[in-house]
C-alpha cells in the first residue's frame, strides 16, 4: 500500500530560488533511492484563517510564502529504508551546509498511510 511523507514549510519569498534549487537536488536523490515521487507546491490560494490555515501551521511571517509537498514511496516498509538511505548519502549534508533557505523549525511533516482513492 503506497505510503507518504508530507510537509508543510514557510519559505522567504526572497530565498525561494534557493529553495527550488535545494528541493530539485533533494528530489534526485529520493528518488535515486526509490521514492516513487517527489513534490512541491508554493501557495497560490492560501488564506489566514480564524483559526487554524497552512499560514497559520507554521507561523508566516511577512514576506514568506507556504511550500507543501509530499514524497511518495511503495510502503512504510520501503519508507523507512529509503529514508535512512538519504540520511546517510554525504551529497545531502553537502546541500544543507550552511543556512538553509528556510525555517526548519517551523516546519510540519509526517508520514501518512493511504485511506481513500477515488
Amino acid at each position: 500500500m503506497p505510503y507518504v511523507d508530507g510537509f508543510i514549510v514557510a519559505v522567504p519569498k526572497k530565498k525561494l530560488d534557493a529553495y527550488v534549487r535545494l528541493s530539485k537536488k533533494c528530489g534526485k536523490v529520493w528518488r535515486e533511492y526509490g521514492a516513487l515521487d517527489y513534490r512541491e507546491w508554493v501557495a497560490d490560494d492560501v488564506k489566514v484563517g480564524k483559526l487554524t490555515s497552512f499560514p497559520r501551521s507554521v507561523k508566516l511571517k511577512p514576506g514568506e510564502t507556504v511550500v507543501f509537498a509530499w514524497i511518495t514511496y511503495k510502503s512504510r516498509a520501503q519508507r523507512d529504508k529509503i529514508n535512512a538511505k538519504v540520511m546517510a548519502d554525504p551529497r545531502l549534508k553537502e546541500m544543507v551546509n550552511g543556512p538553509p533557505p528556510f525555517d526548519g523549525k517551523r516546519m510540519i511533516y509526517g508520514g501518512f498511510e493511504s485511506l481513500v482513492k477515488a
